[in-house]
């Protein structure tokens, strides 16, 4: 008896069924999950780039100037600390670089970021953060996912739930990062969203897929064995309920293979002029790592990639400084990470701009909290998540301007407050989602990004 190719394949899935092929090749019948949705309102912005200073960057020695720090260098803060650990640091201690003033409206910016300054003028400086986690790893939840200690899904991943990608060919939210920070996959993981919106790594810069080309078998073949693959999968599925993580590796067999065309050249970052490669700092040693992240995240947002979220985690090779965590060494370390990373925001910026890009292109820089006015050791900052600077450029934000304040010390933010609710509600709002109603249901409620918390910062909005 003649069996059919279904049969067969039945036969095939069912008898290796135990070795766990069944399990791998999951199927999904599913619509595709990074389809393109319409937005809640017409947005200002169409994609999102993430600069992750990771480690906490201090604002009173980058964006936000304290005189006062200056006239009372090494006398006590005038007024009680908070009765955590982390704030019992010594004396004032003054900002050891030099500010000026830059762009049409005179906002203040040091010295050690000469290139992003003349950018002032495309930028809103957020000087009112506020955050509720001291320490690294519930900080950095915070920032990436809105909650500092449960696992929940990352903005990049929302985006991605909540608009899908524009382009099918690529993953849909890239994060790339030469060294990991400590925190890991849990900064970009999509919690309980279906896996399909999970982050995808690219940490070696040089090869940030592997694997893409099959050296085996020609591409109508790999397509024949694809469409068997999705008929095993097919019959797998119709005797077990839906698991988005086997559906998400499924998908990602298909998106492997339309990648193979398409990947290499948006990764090719050697293919840019030598013009675009030094307005990113690419070959030289101090920015080229940092260079080559910035001018691969605007070739990706360029095909359609929705989010792209770069980690600095690291210098250069004349530093050991891994972190904007300058607990000792500001003056040595803080100097070297703006050094590396300086050149290549602004060649992003400046880039965005001539190609008609940054209008619709959300920028965002910051780490998970700023640093103490005051000192630690001779020449260190503890953890600072009271007040602390971030700043936003294009996507419909206002250019040129410094909204909210800290206290003349640079302590607490006591001037339109903006906590880290209130930002992603903000970028959302901005890329067409209204936060409130971007939810997903899952163990018997409805579950967001911004918590039951957040308003949208229409200050800052053009």
């Amino acid at each position: 008896m003649t069996m059919s190719r279904r049969e067969v394949l039945g036969t095939f899935a069912n008898g290796f069924g135990m070795l766990g092929l069944s399990g791998l090749l999951a199927a999904q019948e599913t619509a595709n999950p990074l389809a393109v949705r319409a937005p809640h309102h017409a947005p200002k912005a169409k994609r999102l780039i993430f600069l992750f200073m990771s480690g906490g960057p201090s604002h009173v020695d980058l964006f936000d100037p304290k005189p006062a720090l200056d006239r009372e260098n090494g006398k006590p803060l005038p007024f009680a600390m908070p009765k955590l650990l982390r704030t019992k640091t010594g004396n004032l201690l003054k900002s050891p670089f030099g500010f000026r003033k830059h762009g049409a409206n005179g906002i203040d910016v040091s010295d050690l970021f000469p290139n992003l300054a003349t950018c002032i003028d495309d930028i809103a400086v957020i000087r009112s953060m506020v955050a509720d986690n001291i320490n690294h790893n519930g900080a950095c939840l915070q920032m990436n996912t809105g909650e500092q200690a449960f696992s929940r899904p990352s903005i990049g991943s929302w985006l991605l739930y909540g608009l899908g990608s524009e382009n099918q060919n690529l993953p849909g939210f890239l994060v790339v990062s030469p060294a990991q920070p400590a925190q890991g996959a849990p900064l970009w993981s999509s919690s309980f969203l279906p896996a399909a919106y999970q982050g995808t790594l690219v940490s070696d810069l040089k090869s940030p897929i592997a694997n893409l080309g099959n050296a085996r078998f020609a591409a109508a073949r790999q397509r024949e064995q694809l469409d068997a693959l999705k008929e095993l999968n097919a019959l797998h599925k119709e005797s077990r309920e839906e698991d988005s993580r086997l559906s998400a590796r499924i998908e990602s067999f298909e998106l492997a293979f339309r990648m193979q065309a398409e990947a290499p050249e948006a990764f090719d970052v050697e293919s840019e002029s030598p013009a675009t490669r030094k307005l990113y700092g690419v070959g030289d040693p101090v920015t080229d790592i940092f260079g080559r992240q910035r001018l691969m995240a605007r070739r990706l947002v360029e095909r359609g990639v929705r989010v792209v979220q770069l980690y600095h985690t690291q210098t250069s090779k004349r530093s050991s400084c891994q972190l904007w965590d300058q607990h000792g060494g500001l003056r040595g370390e803080l100097a070297a990470n703006c050094a590396a990373t300086d050149r290549p925001i602004s060649g992003l910026l400046k880039d965005l701009k001539a190609r008609g890009l940054l209008d619709d292109t959300l920028v965002l820089w910051g780490g998970e909290f700023g640093r103490t006015p005051t000192a630690e050791n001779a020449d260190g900052r503890e953890h600072h998540p009271f007040g602390f600077t971030m700043w936003v450029a294009g996507g419909g934000f206002k250019g040129g301007i410094a909204h909210g304040a800290t206290d003349e010390y640079g302590w607490h933010a006591v001037e339109d407050k903006v906590h880290i609710h209130d930002l992603h509600a903000t970028l959302l709002h901005q890329l067409g989602l209204q936060h409130e109603k971007l939810t997903y249901r899952y163990s018997g409620r409805d579950y967001r990004l911004t918590d039951v918390h957040g308003h949208v910062v229409r200050e800052i909005l053009a």
